[in-house]
């Protein structure tokens, strides 16, 4: 591995961490640590970064919040039967999942719960310190890895589930990933918190498939002078991920994203639609199909198809410990608020960046050079001196620093009032993971 074996360990603390991606992501891990398998898809394990002082697989320690109360070990089992882990792994890595498994809280809100959203975000906040508490972590890094929601309804309506965690991350002083294309950060109430927190984040909707592609034939059509008529694109999925995007709001959050690639690598958005269909049977896999029309010298006009079949949930969790390991280091070396170098992560990035996938590529080597510790930092905790570790004592500065240090979970600023004053708004009820 890339990292000293001396470094502390380092907490991933998961938004739906009983979901598929979650479980891939935790077994993964286990299995690359014991020798099982390569590290196949995770750029962080490459070369580049081989001195930019990221944790170390093997220091990495998983818990989470979820609604569902499958096991992680049986969920692995049903990867495994689905095709999605290869036959063996869940089975020797039991005991990993098993811990991991034990560190899961229950989310929310569910149907039925009367808490207020200032009461969800201090039991979210305490979970998540406890599990920083008890494994003398030094820091964490709260990823959301959770089924997509629909979009909020206004500043009237309730904070999503994903911005109620997102709040509990500032509070509880940890940076924060949003891997899905829910509201999260995005929403005005965290992002003046973030603004004010110091902490380092990255977002948002994981960059797996079809977007991917995207971000490359987009900046290829504009750089070869080829005028694009129409894009249109249809996903075939199954899963958790399908039920939740059969909800037209939800698919419209995500197709967002997939919006954006276009606009910023072409310069406008192109006639067609994205379409995406449950379709029960493929489980955990999918088809994207991209029908392409552009005109080339002298007006001719031609096509260009593609087919991408895969599995999101091994797609994605290598880039999940990927955006794991860059945004605990980071933290580590005193980065603060958006992480726009992390933009080749993601369909649609926090912060200012490039579009492509090659210039966003760039953009992530240069973060690594970053990240490296200066000569004679022996420690290889970069800008970050012992004593200064962000977990035990927030962000970089401000209120959350100092509320976390005394482990109050109050932050002494006037947005905190805007949070709590949410008490008034009962939390939606019945969020699907």
């Amino acid at each position: 591995m890339s990292a000293s074996l001396s470094r502390p360990r380092v907490g991933v603390w998961l938004i739906g961490a009983r979901g598929s991606v979650a479980t891939t992501v935790v077994t993964g891990c286990a299995a690359i640590t014991a020798g099982l398998h390569p590290p196949t898809g995770m750029v962080t394990e490459s070369a580049f970064f081989a001195d930019s002082g990221l944790p170390a697989l093997s220091d990495l320690v998983f818990g989470g919040h979820d609604t569902l109360d499958c096991p992680l070990p049986k969920r692995a089992e049903t990867l495994t039967a689905g095709g999605v882990l290869p036959p063996g792994i869940a089975t020797a890595v039991t005991a990993e999942l098993a811990a991991a498994d034990r560190e899961i809280r229950p989310g929310g809100p569910t149907r039925g719960d009367t808490r207020s959203e200032d009461e969800l975000i201090t039991a979210f906040t305490d979970d998540i310190r406890d599990f920083v508490h008890r494994h003398e972590l030094e820091r964490a890094v709260v990823v959301n890895v959770a089924s997509t929601e629909p979009a909020s309804q206004g500043p009237d309506s309730p904070l999503p589930a994903s911005t109620l965690y997102a709040l509990a991350a500032l509070r509880a002083g940890c940076p924060y990933v949003n891997f899905t294309p829910s509201e999260g950060m995005h929403h005005p109430v965290a992002a003046r918190e973030a603004e004010r927190s110091g902490l380092p984040y990255a977002g948002r909707d994981g960059k797996t498939g079809q977007t991917l592609l995207r971000a490359v034939l987009g900046p290829m059509f504009a750089q070869r002078a080829l005028s694009v008529r129409a894009w249109s694109g249809t996903n075939l999925l199954g899963g958790g991920d399908g039920a939740a995007l059969a909800d037209p709001a939800a698919a419209a959050a995500k197709n967002a994203g997939k919006e954006r690639v276009l606009a910023d690598t072409l310069g406008t958005v192109p006639e067609g639609e994205v379409h995406i269909d449950d379709v029960p049977a493929l489980g955990d896999w999918k088809t994207a199909w991209d029908h392409i029309a552009f005109d080339g010298f002298l007006g001719t006009r031609m096509i260009l198809q593609t087919i991408w079949q895969g599995c999101d949930s091994a797609l994605a969790a290598p880039l999940v410990l990927d955006l794991a390991r860059l945004t605990a280091r980071a933290h580590e070396a005193g980065l603060t608020g958006p992480l726009a170098e992390l933009g080749f992560y993601f369909k649609d990035p926090v912060g200012d960046g490039p579009a492509s996938l090659g210039e966003q590529y760039a953009a992530l080597t240069g973060l690594g050079e970053r990240l490296r510790p200066a000569d004679g930092d022996g420690d290889g905790r970069g800008a970050t001196a012992p004593g200064e570790d962000a977990v035990r004592g927030g962000g970089r500065g401000g209120a959350v620093e100092e509320a976390a240090a005394r482990g109050v979970g109050q932050q002494e600023s006037a947005d905190e009032a805007a949070v709590q004053g949410a008490d008034r708004r009962e939390p939606a009820a019945g969020e699907r993971r």
